[in-house]
Order: C-alpha cells, then sequence, then structure tokens
C-alpha cells in the first residue's frame, strides 16, 4: 500500500457561535472565535489517498487529477468565502475545523477512481493547531 499526499491552501472565514445559545454563553464557550464581525483563517489541507501503483506509471494517481479534483470540489467553493454563510456543505453546521475536515471528506470521497482510497484529511487552521479525519463516523 502506498499513500499519497497533496498540499493544498485556502482562506476562509467563520465564526463559531450556537444560535440557542445567547451570546454570553457563546462569548464564554467560544471566545473570540464568536466574534460577530467573524474572523478568518489560513487553511494549510493535506489530502491523503492511497492505493497501489499502476505498474505501467509507477503512480497511485495522477497527481494533477488529484489537484484538479481538490480544487473543484474543495477549493473553489470555499476560498476566499464566508463558512457560515457561503458554502453550501457547510450550511447548518458548526463550522469547527473539525466538521470542516469531516465534510472536505465527504466532498472528495465519491470522486476518486477505483482503486484509489481516502486515506486522510489532515487540515491546519493555524500552524498550532490541525484536524485529522480518517473517515470515521
Amino acid at each position: 500500500m502506498v499513500y499519497l499526499t497533496r498540499q493544498e491552501h485556502f482562506n476562509a472565514a467563520h465564526k463559531l457561535f450556537n444560535p440557542a445559545w445567547t451570546k454570553e454563553q457563546n462569548e464564554a464557550v467560544f471566545g473570540v472565535c464568536a466574534n460577530e464581525n467573524w474572523h478568518g483563517h489560513n487553511y494549510d489541507l493535506y489530502v491523503t489517498i492511497k492505493g497501489k501503483p499502476d505498474p505501467d506509471t509507477g503512480f497511485l494517481y495522477d497527481v494533477k487529477k488529484l489537484s484538479q479534483l481538490i480544487r473543484k470540489y474543495v477549493i473553489e467553493p470555499l476560498d476566499h468565502k464566508n463558512l457560515n454563510l457561503d458554502v453550501p456543505f457547510m450550511k447548518d453546521k458548526m463550522c469547527s475545523t473539525e466538521n470542516l475536515a469531516t465534510a472536505i471528506w465527504h466532498q472528495l470521497i465519491d470522486h476518486l477512481p477505483g482503486g484509489v482510497l481516502l486515506h486522510c484529511i489532515k487540515l491546519y487552521e493555524t500552524p498550532r493547531i490541525y484536524v485529522e479525519y480518517f473517515g470515521e463516523e
């Protein structure tokens, strides 16, 4: 089994805010991340696939095609967007990095060719905070 990782980058704004809670409760739980005027991150995304290399090319999957899939289904819908307002696949979800990584997985899983498996989504919110998701619900 070979693992191949492609790194991408996007910028997006969001806020963490539970509409069922008071402003005070949201601020107590989420702190500055509940800012009414939003805040943004420079996200780094690592998409890892796995499988067996093709005997004719030596490739697990063409990295250009992988990049195109990630751009079409993840980067274009997310880059320079408000995650709470502009991204259909985040609608009605708390826009935490954990939920975003899970949603990215679901954006990609059905678009990989046979024999290529999605192994991990690793999403850095900051250089010191990241989430890894392996498809386990």
